[in-house]
């Protein structure tokens, strides 16, 4: 619902506050009040076009700036969320700046944007089954892009023959079935290359899996080969260390021997120099252990030279594949694993390939069947929707104007199934239906879509309607009739419209006065909300024309009482 719309500095606006309520508010005022510069200012909301001819003389800039009541407008939250718009108290603020300069600004909530966005927030072009309902739906001498959508005429179409839940099943299933045809189109696509793909790279795994390769194994074989490669040196060391322990005339164990035997015949003498020497003796033991342990390390060195060979084949090996997959054999290890998994998820592509391509088939079938459906309740339900639709026209005098619909069904299925449907209006018997997007005047737009609003009813979603023109050519009884249907339009949302009607004005729950006035030297429109005393005046206006009569003014109050 629009709350609230203020304006500044826009056209012959210089300031505008009006607050808008729940139900019909009616707009009137005089011939060039100023009406269709406020209705500018609302398109400005719905993301019409900014022109900087707009801007107020003398003025730098024009402001207008609308405030939504999205309470019940959970799709708009989401939407706005989705666009990373801050959402607070339920509210969207729509700000448009128009400069004199040809620039402008557009604010969601404060966050710089598109128009683009605006629309597709406000007014977005197509109703497709409830999910981008617009927060304001416009008629009559402004462009009525929604009734003029063939997308919209299928929406309407559902809601009243009871198909709208059917069709967002098809069309979920439809939605389904294209993702799996561009997956189908990609992996087709892809075929050549994943083929060449998965024969590289099952080279590349008989590469690694022929080497049977064990973790660490590399620095297992280079330390084997460096210790081959040094056995000479390594076998003279050990054979020195025991010629100097224990080989030599004069060696270690013997000199320690030498030393630990006259300590011992010393030991009558002095008890405590013997003790002494306990350190040296178990000197003498470990020197002992360690020849016992260089000779079984001399032992260990078997050079063998074909071992020596196949070692160093090996480590060649190992150095020819680590320049591909990793410096050491644990990173050649993990591509191992890599690889495998890359293969494995290839060969499931193909699997894959095939499972979709069953899906589509079955789902193909499936969605035939259900567009068929849709299509039949569609068409059974067409003569009823017409019948229901001009019967209300004839009541809103609408002589010689039939509403028509032509429904077709395709050969190629689309989201919302087999159906084509386009709204149609017929000036005459005589002459051909022609679809409303390119004959249909603003009035008929307006009173085509009370008819239709009447006889479908409402979305799930509640919205703003704004009807310009609705009451041309309308008179008398047919004026009560059209105040009526919008009054019943109103219960549950906001309708806002502009009249010349007394007896369509009288059923607003709300009712403002357009008027202009001449200050000093420019003029200046404002916009008044009328009482019930003023309402009076201002219906006995509309019944009279500029002198109003106490029997104007009874009628007028007549007509009030009545329609509470």
């Amino acid at each position: 619902m629009l709350l609230e719309i203020k304006v500044n500095h826009f056209a012959i606006i210089d300031q505008l506050h009006l607050q808008f309520k729940d139900g019909l508010n009616i707009l009137s005022g005089e011939t060039g009040s100023g009406k269709s510069v406020l209705l500018k200012s609302l398109g400005l909301l719905m993301g019409g076009k900014a022109s900087s001819d707009t801007v107020r003389t003398g003025s730098a800039q024009a402001i207008v700036e609308g405030s939504f009541d999205l309470k019940t407008r959970a799709d708009v939250k989401s939407r706005l969320i989705d666009m990373g718009i801050d959402v607070e108290d339920d509210r969207l603020v729509v700000r448009r700046l128009i400069s004199a300069d040809e620039k402008s600004k557009i604010y969601l909530n404060g966050s710089l944007s598109t128009l683009q966005n605006l629309r597709e927030i406000v007014a977005p072009l197509i109703e497709v089954t409830g999910q981008s309902v617009p927060l304001i739906e416009m008629t009559g001498q402004h462009e009525n892009r929604h009734l003029m959508s063939k997308s919209y005429h299928l929406d309407l179409l559902d809601q009243y023959v009871g198909t709208l839940e059917k069709r967002q099943v098809f069309e979920t299933k439809y939605n389904h079935m294209q993702s799996l045809l561009a997956e189908i189109q990609t992996l087709q696509g892809q075929s050549q290359t994943l083929n060449q793909r998965l024969d590289y790279l099952e080279y590349q795994r008989k590469e690694i899996t022929d080497l049977d390769l064990s973790p660490g194994e590399d620095m297992e074989i280079e330390q084997k080969v460096k210790k081959l490669k040094n056995s000479a040196r390594l076998i003279q060391f050990v054979e020195t260390a025991e010629n100097i322990l224990d080989g030599d005339e004069g060696s270690v164990l013997e000199r320690m021997k030498t030393v630990l035997k006259k300590g011992q015949d010393l030991s009558s003498v002095d008890p405590v120099l013997f003790s002494k020497l306990s350190l040296l003796e178990q000197a003498q033991n470990l020197v002992g252990e360690t020849l016992f342990e260089l000779g079984q390390y001399l032992k260990s060195i078997d050079v063998d030279p074909s071992e020596l060979e196949q070692m160093e084949t090996r480590l060649s090996d190992l150095r020819k594949i680590q320049k591909k997959f990793g410096p050491t054999v644990d990173d050649i290890l993990k591509s191992l694993i890599e690889i495998e998994i890359e293969i494995s998820n290839l060969q499931k592509s193909e699997q894959t390939l095939e499972a979709n391509k069953k899906e589509v088939e079955v789902l193909k079938k499936d969605l035939s069947k259900m567009a068929d459906d849709l299509h039949l309740r569609r068409s059974k339900g067409v003569k009823l929707l017409i019948d229901s639709v001009n019967a209300e026209l004839e009541e809103l005098n609408m002589k010689g104007v039939t509403f028509q619909i032509k429904i077709e069904k395709l050969t190629e299925l689309s989201s919302s199934g087999f159906s084509d449907v386009e709204f149609l209006s017929q000036t005459s018997p005589k002459d051909p239906a022609r679809p409303l997007s390119k004959f249909a005047s603003g009035g008929e737009l307006s009173r085509i879509l009370l008819s239709l609003k009447r006889v479908v009813g409402s979305s799930q979603y509640p919205r703003t309607y704004l009807f310009d023109e609705v009451d041309t050519g309308v008179s008398g009884p047919t004026a009560e009739k059209v105040g009526k249907k919008l009054k019943s339009i109103a219960k549950g949302q906001q309708v806002i419209c502009v009249t010349h009607l007394p007896q369509v004005a009288a059923f607003g729950d709300s009712h403002f006065l357009i008027q202009k006035n001449q200050k000093k030297d420019r003029v200046q429109m404002e916009v008044l909300d009328l009482d019930f005393n003023a309402r009076v005046d201002e219906i006995a206006r509309l019944i009279s024309g500029e002198k109003i009569t106490k029997t104007s003014k009874a009628h007028a109050h007549e007509l009030l009482k009545s329609c509470e």
